[in-house]
């Protein structure tokens, strides 16, 4: 499947005002779970979506720190590659999991035995018009994020944003409880007043279809320069 890219009210803006600090200042750009071609929602062959859950990508292969910030900053957008459900599997997801795909980013404090707080979440987006596609969505208002905090995919409903049959190594954590792994009716993505659970459910060989773009903030010696 050809994927195409959508790039929603010019995230090149958004990094632009994020960047717009003096010379001197070596913030930099990041993309936190960088998506390679090959990476997206398993739709249509052997369909299937992150339902109504909060969840962050463990690792990749070797990888573990992939959605983990190396620095202090800030999340001004974040892309999703979909996959493209056919009309019969849209309506069942539909009809099973809330209404229409939703998602959102949020940023994760971690804490002790697995427990993940959300300390900044950016506004929910519909997914509906951009199936088969990898879409940017700036972010009007960027999310602040300090080094060790990870970004998490937040689906209240459903989100064709699942790569599925790859290896061992590689896997997701999901906010649900361990006895409730596969319950993917209940809600237990992290909503509202609902915000630090245990990530106890570790689904392995899967993939979320997500990424962040960090810019960071200018160091303590570069800001001492400028004075």
């Amino acid at each position: 499947m050809t994927r195409q890219r959508v790039l929603l009210r010019s995230a090149g803006l958004a990094v632009a005002a994020a960047l717009a600090l003096p010379a001197a200042s070596p913030a930099k750009i990041a993309e936190l779970g960088q998506l390679a071609d090959r990476v997206r929602g398993a739709c249509p062959e052997n369909c299937q979506a992150v339902s109504r859950t909060t969840g962050y990508q463990a690792k990749v292969g070797p990888d573990r720190g992939l959605y983990r910030a190396p620095e202090d900053g800030r999340i001004v957008a974040w892309t999703i590659a979909l996959g493209k459900p056919g009309p019969k599997q849209t309506a069942f997801f539909m009809e099973r999991l809330g209404g229409a795909p939703q998602a959102t980013v949020v940023v994760l404090e971690p804490q002790k035995k697995l427990v993940r707080r959300v300390v900044a979440k950016a506004p929910l987006q519909t997914l509906t018009d951009y199936f088969g596609q990898v879409v940017q969505f700036p972010l009007e208002r960027s999310l602040p994020i300090k080094k060790g905090q990870y970004v998490g995919l937040t689906v209240p409903t459903w989100a064709p944003a699942l790569q599925i049959g790859l290896g061992a190594d590689t896997s997701w954590r999901a906010s649900r409880a361990r006895d409730s792994c596969g319950d993917t009716s209940t809600q237990s993505a992290l909503l509202g007043s609902r915000i630090a659970v245990p990530f106890a459910c570790l689904f392995k060989t899967a993939r979320l279809t997500y990424s962040a773009t960090l810019i960071t903030n200018p160091t303590k010696q570069a800001r001492a320069a400028r004075r």
